[in-house]
């Protein structure tokens, strides 16, 4: 047998077939670091069309997980696909830095202010934290190859944004939205007056733990709330149990809160008295063995929010409560359900202000029940806890009791337990002077994706009350507001005494305000006004974005062309966002908004540590790498919830594996290839090699349209479909032959390599948005000039046309392609048969009706190589012998045996002409022309 091999063009790349993404990509973001990526995209794109995506700013506290994961990426592909469209599209990273969360973690280190602390101390530690986080932050979001301004963020905490935030709020009192009004705050008993949150401290305290019934009144609607398929029901009455530290607030209560995302059992309670218990999922074990449970079956499963409006029995009073729902209920400790009095706590009278429930106060200035309060009337709080417990064990309502010993706030000054009561609070007015109406106006003109989203925040809008924009914590932005002492009035001249405040913050940030002494600013009049002290609502601070970003920063515009963040931000930063803006400048502040769905994991179950299913992007980043993180975030429909697990993610790698594979054939088969000597144009093309490139052309019309609609997972699919199908399956799969056969300068086997040229460039600027560094990989690898990263570039144009007065045109391919399916199934068949191995072992007799015989008698003796079997012939159907194959193709029948032909040792093809040359032992003619003569001649395939 002689050797041929170096006759051959074999495929050759260094290319590698192992992605090796955790390194490879590492590599990738050294190498745009270097370039400056985003400065060359800038300096690129100037004077091109905007396209702004305003970032909604992250909380800088805790690591990113994987829906903030999700959320950017997202974002990413939008902004890089819109570049890829020649659009300059900048995208400005952002984090929200002040509020509770930050200020919690900071009293852990180093306590309360005002204790270990001066306040001023404390909001340096609060700056510093919210530092420290960004810097962690933004190495997680660059190493998911987001590519942002990440050296020049902008900050709510930025002594110039804090300014601003200022400025935003006095020009919404200008436009006459600020108004006073009441909600809880700390009360201090012994100085019988609210306290600053300044003077709180924490201590302590034991007190009574009680777990108490609130019981179901119509069990019908109750039960109507279940799938009726995972439900049955159970004995006794129906109680949803709520767990409290401060019984002496139940006389206040009006409502039980649920979380709406939380996955609820009803279990039936073994024991003497039968009855029913309605218990958060996640607490069940705790709640159980609290209240000493051995038996217990569960009935049933239901979300918080099916449970909305459900009617209970107060536990000692003649009335009924609504349950209601509330992301402040956690499942820390407790049941999962929340004990409401609106006049008692910060959140409770959020949510009471949201559902309209009654802000009734039963406690006085001096700490007693007032005259009204039935069964409890002027008695202390501080001696009311036993009498309620006392009352809750008369009505058969106490389920549990122990004592607690926990943190509480204290009066800094007495260092005895303080209790919230409603004062008065500063609001931002949804109807005083018609921001409502005009806010539901604005929602109209802005495009929402999906659709839903409209209506959701419509609906919210319209029902919701008055947003109370005054906290009174240490880290925040404050209201910078004088009010008269006696009258409560702002004073007359607050929008030029803001912006005289908002001058000094510019300069030494929010410790300006506190350090002010008022006869700076008042003068003579300072002894009549009071200095408010309250921090703004962190909410306020991301709101005003679009004032203190997209307004300050040249590069960006106002409004934005899309924000884009989870489902929950309707009630979130796309409210207060649009609020703010209605509020400042009649208009909103974005064209669009696109929302995605919770992330979940692959049974639907939201992600917790308690159940052990938590992914982390760092985890999927180490072992798969971050473009399969990548590549799932662009494959999901994110109009509805986002699953992710192992195996989903698994299965991405697969696809990963089968779209790298057919590039790295690409470029295995460019090998010698020069573009500027070899380019072939369209008409000296093969034409099977034209199909291909104008396919590559269609197809990327498809995938553009999905781009510009933000249809990502239909790109996914079609990148995909291209790769296995169109080419893997049919194109690359039939050249080859050509490619590896004929001279390695024929003009036939150029023309594949051009086709090749062609789609490998338009693929790889596909994969751009998605497959980041994956892309950029393959950039390095393509033949020929181009620009130093595919970042840098924009959608392949080079596509040339297929006229459909071509006679081999789409449809034409498109029946040859069912031609070969169908051949390829009967092949398949013969095989399973053991009558044939490989399809080059085949001689294949198409019965063929006039039509269909003209089509396929266009291909002349080239249909075997679009076949890929050694013998081909078209024969008219009325000569089929009676044991042909019916196929799906209308007018054709097959006959397929097994070639008695020798084996060509070169090309492999099963031909009479095998050996009949003595010089070239072991070669079919073909190979001999084509090893040495001038080589064969096609046209078609």
């Amino acid at each position: 047998m002689s050797d041929y091999k170096d006759t051959l063009n074999l495929p050759q790349t260094d290319f590698p077939m192992k992605a090796n993404l955790s390194q490879r990509e590492l590599e990738i973001l050294k190498k745009w670091q270097t370039m400056d990526i985003y400065a060359k995209l800038r300096a690129d794109r100037k004077g091109k069309a905007k396209f702004i995506l305003h970032l909604g700013p992250p909380y800088a506290n805790g690591h990113i997980h994987l829906g903030t994961a999700t959320t950017t990426l997202l974002k990413d592909i939008i902004v890089k696909a819109k570049t890829m469209s020649g659009f300059d599209s900048p995208l400005v990273p952002g984090w929200d830095c002040h509020g509770l969360p930050i200020e919690l973690n900071v009293e852990k280190k180093i306590g309360k202010p005002g204790r270990k602390v001066t306040a001023a101390e404390f909001r340096v530690a609060c700056r510093e934290y919210a530092s420290s986080f960004i810097d962690i932050q933004r190495a997680e979001f660059k190493r998911l190859g987001i590519v942002a301004d990440w050296d020049h963020p902008y900050l709510t905490m930025d002594f110039k944004y804090e300014a601003n935030i200022i400025r935003s709020l006095a020009k919404m009192i200008q436009n006459q939205h600020l108004q006073k009004g009441y909600k809880p705050v700390h009360w201090c008993l012994d100085c019988a007056s609210a306290l600053a949150e300044a003077e709180v401290e924490y201590a302590e305290k034991t007190s009574p733990s009680i777990d108490v019934r609130f019981i179901v009144v119509d069990k019908p609607d109750f039960w109507g709330r279940f799938d009726h398929t995972y439900v049955h029901k159970g004995l006794g009455t129906i109680s949803v149990p709520i767990w409290t530290t401060t019984p002496w607030t139940l006389p206040a209560n009006e409502a039980v809160a649920l979380n709406p995302f939380l996955q609820y059992v009803l279990i039936q309670c073994g024991g003497p008295t039968p009855e029913q218990f309605l218990i958060a999922e996640d607490l069940l074990p705790s709640v159980l063995k609290r209240y000493n449970m051995e038996n217990h079956a569960v009935l049933g499963r239901v979300m918080g929010e099916k449970l909305v409006g459900i009617k209970l029995q107060h536990p000692f009073y003649d009335k009924q409560v609504p349950i209601v729902l509330g992301e402040h209920v956690t499942i820390e400790t407790g049941t999962g359900a929340v004990h409401t009095a609106p006049a008692h706590g910060m959140e409770d009278y959020l949510v009471g202000q949201k559902y309209h429930l009654p802000l009734k106060n039963p406690v006085g200035d001096d700490g007693s029940f007032i005259a009204e309060t039935p069964l409890f009337a002027g008695l202390h709080v501080s001696k009311a806890n036993e009498r309620i417990i006392e009352e809750l064990r008369s009505h058969a309502t106490l389920i549990h009791q122990e004592s607690l010993r926990h943190s509480y706030p204290h009066c800094w000054r007495h260092k005895t337990p303080l209790i919230f009561r409603a004062t008065p609070q500063w609001f931002i007015s949804l109807d005083q002077n018609g921001l409502r109406k005009m806010a539901l106006q604005a929602i109209d003109r802005v495009e929402w994706i999906p659709d839903w989203g409209k209506s959701r925040i419509y609906g919210m809008i319209e029902n919701r009350p008055d947003w109370c924009i005054s906290r009174q914590r240490a880290w925040g932005v404050p209201l910078a507001l004088f009010v008269h002492k006696q009258t409560g009035e702002l004073h007359p001249n607050s929008i030029e005494l803001m912006e005289k405040v908002a001058v000094q913050v510019e300069t030494q940030g929010i410790e300006a305000w506190y350090t002010l002494e008022p006869k700076e600013l008042l003068g003579n009049e300072a002894d009549q006004y009071q200095k408010i002290m309250d921090v703004l609502d962190v909410w306020f601070d991301s709101g005003v974005s679009h004032e203190c970003v997209l307004k300050v920063r040249p590069e960006l515009a106002f409004p934005a062309d899309i924000v884009l963040e989870g489902s929950d931000q309707h009630r979130g930063w796309f409210q207060s966002s649009l609020l703010t803006s209605v509020a400042i400048n009649g208009k909103e502040s974005y064209k669009e908004v696109l929302t995605h769905g919770f992330v979940v994991d692959g049974h639907g179950r939201k992600m917790s540590k308690s159940l052990g299913n938590v992914i982390a992007p760092e985890e999927v980043i180490q072992t798969l790498g971050a473009d399969i993180l990548r590549l799932w975030v662009a494959s999901i429909d994110y109009r509805y919830e986002i699953s992710a697990s192992k195996e989903i993610l698994n299965r991405m790698s697969e696809a990963y594996r089968r779209i790298r594979n057919t590039v790295r054939f690409l470029l295995a088969n460019l090998n010698g290839f020069d573009p500027e000597n070899d380019l072939l144009p369209p008409e000296k093309m093969i034409m099977l090699d034209r199909w291909a490139v104008d396919k590559t052309r269609l197809i990327q019309h498809e995938i553009l349209k999905d781009y510009a609609t933000y249809q990502f997972h239909a790109v996914v699919q079609k990148l995909h479909n291209f790769c296995v199908a169109d080419l893997g399956g049919f194109y690359l799969d039939i050249i080859k032959d050509r490619q590896y056969t004929m001279a390695a300068n024929s003009r036939c086997r150029r023309s594949a390599q051009t086709a090749m040229f062609h789609i490998a460039h338009a693929l790889v600027r596909w994969m751009a948005p998605i497959l980041s560094f994956t892309a950029e990989e393959i950039w390095q690898y393509l033949p020929g000039q181009r620009e130093d990263s595919v970042m840098l570039t924009t959608w392949y144009e080079a596509l040339a046309v297929l006229p459909e007065t071509e006679i081999m045109n789409q449809s034409y391919w498109e029946k040859i392609r069912s031609v070969r399916d169908a051949v390829n199934k009967e092949i398949e068949n013969q095989r399973n048969a053991g009558k044939i191995g490989s399809a080059l072992e085949a001689e294949v007799n198409l019965y063929c009706a006039p039509n269909l015989k003209q089509q396929l008698d266009a291909l002349e003796n080239e249909l075997r190589f679009v076949l890929i079997t050694s013998s081909a012939k078209v024969i008219a159907e009325h000569a089929g012998p009676v044991d042909t194959v019916g196929t799906a193709v209308p007018g054709l029948a097959l006959k397929v045996e097994a070639t008695q032909y020798l084996k060509c040792e070169r090309c492999w093809h099963r031909r009479s002409d095998v050996n009949k040359n003595p010089d070239y032992p072991g070669l079919c003619g073909r190979c001999v022309e084509n090893v040495a003569g001038p080589g064969e001649v096609r046209n078609f395939a």
